[in-house]
């Protein structure tokens, strides 16, 4: 079974495989909100398919946690999106 880590300054310490900078809420999101088969998001990512069941157990035995990294990425997202600059006007 593969750990899962939070390392500050990785991920923005986000839970992640150990070894690796594949988090465990990309992995959810590409087999569960994406709807890929593990075995192929295994392959996309370059893990195996026990590291991607681990972090789909991660997941769903720490669903607060997984809520309040979801939470922070949108907010960071929605920061982003205000703080963006708009592209120049065309020139006349």
């Amino acid at each position: 079974m593969a750990d899962i880590v939070r390392t500050e300054g990785v991920l923005g310490g986000d839970p992640r495989i150990e070894g690796t900078r594949v988090s465990v809420l990309h992995v959810y999101e590409l087999v569960v909100e994406g709807d890929h088969p593990p075995v192929d998001v295994a392959d996309q990512l370059d893990i195996s398919l026990g590291e991607v069941y681990s972090a789909l157990a991660y997941y769903h035995e720490h669903p607060e946690e997984m809520r309040e990294v979801r939470a922070a990425q949108e907010s960071a997202a929605a920061t982003l999106r205000e703080r963006s600059l708009s592209p120049p006007e065309p020139a006349k």
